[in-house]
């Protein structure tokens, strides 16, 4: 039997700004009762849950000796949150440093050997929360994606300008309806039908691809966000303080036929050592969050890089 069919699994709650959210925590078939092991967060894309793409993750480096926590963020999937589907980056933030504080009380966990994962929209709040979240010691993303500035300037950066300022005109109109005590105003995070994927970008289709078919829809994916996230996401910067990090460790792993992979460039551009940007040629962004022939590589580049700065040796502070 390998490590992966030995990993214990268990359902837990922990509170984030008063809202309980739900996890998955994965302990190792390797770990021994009253010994401390490096640990991991892993946090899931916009419209994602825990079971998608980050509970992919987390138990392929649970698999690898790691305890892994994957959790739904504040307003989405099993967690609480009011009103369901609001895209909050701030929030999202507090969410990873609250499972971080989950994983340091753990007695399976030892609290000076704590890493964090993002994937996608969290590939930007997984580095923005460890800017001053020092207790996570070693950052890692894949397909990293900034929601800020993809919403402000569209992807690849060109949106006009007046799309934003509109968007946030009906974004202050949503809170006016929400206060007359009308129900949050709900819109499609990607394609709902085959059809409407066929005349989108290419991400929009391969998010469709993603999300929509057997291939990995969740019933607590529901492809919708509350409108009025737009004013919150449109104050929001991932990488803009990301030299904070330093001298703890960043990598982060992109594809280099993904269309987001010019954020996870920039990024680095802007991060102090040590860093890395990892490619894995030939991969779209939506490969690297279950496809086969690229996951091996990817979990292996992350097993390689958690082992390596979360040994008591090499943690920094």
């Amino acid at each position: 039997m390998n490590a992966i069919d030995t990993t214990t699994t268990v359902d837990i709650r922990f509170d984030s700004n008063g809202w309980s959210l739900a996890g998955t925590l994965r302990i190792p078939g390797s770990h021994r009762a009253g010994d401390q092991a490096p640990a991991i967060v892993v946090s899931h894309p916009f419209g994602g849950v825990k079971e998608q793409t980050a509970g992919l993750y987390a138990a392929e480096l649970a698999a690898r000796g790691f305890v892994t926590l994957a959790f739904d963020a504040s307003y989405q999937g099993e967690s609480e949150g009011q009103p369901r589907g609001l895209e909050n980056p701030f929030a999202r933030v507090e969410d990873i440093k609250s499972a971080v504080s989950l994983l340091s009380i753990r007695a399976e966990v030892d609290p000076e050997r704590i890493g964090a994962l993002g994937i996608c929209a969290s590939g930007g709040y997984v580095p923005f929360a460890a800017q001053t979240e020092h207790r996570i010691k070693a950052v890692a993303t894949v397909s990293a994606l900034d929601i800020g500035s993809m919403m402000c300037e569209g992807l690849g950066g060109t949106q006009p300008p007046e799309v934003i300022q509109a968007m946030l005109d009906e974004a202050g109109a949503a809170r006016t309806a929400e206060a007359l005590g009308q129900a949050p105003r709900l819109e499609p995070i990607l394609p709902d039908t085959a059809e409407e994927a066929a005349a989108a970008p290419p991400m929009g289709r391969e998010g469709y691809d993603y999300y929509r078919t057997p291939r990995a829809a969740h019933p607590r994916s529901t492809n919708r966000f509350v409108f009025r996230s737009i004013d919150l996401i449109a104050q929001y910067s991932s990488y803009e303080a990301i030299a904070l990090i330093s001298p703890r460790p960043l990598l982060m792993i992109a594809g280099t036929r993904a269309d987001t992979a010019y954020f996870s460039r920039g990024a680095i551009e802007r991060a102090r050592e040590p860093k890395e940007l990892f490619w894995v040629d030939g991969a779209t962004h939506f490969d690297l969050y279950d496809k086969p022939e690229y996951v091996p590589l990817v979990v292996g580049k992350l097993a390689e890089f958690f082992a390596l700065h979360l040994t008591p040796s090499t943690v920094h502070s």
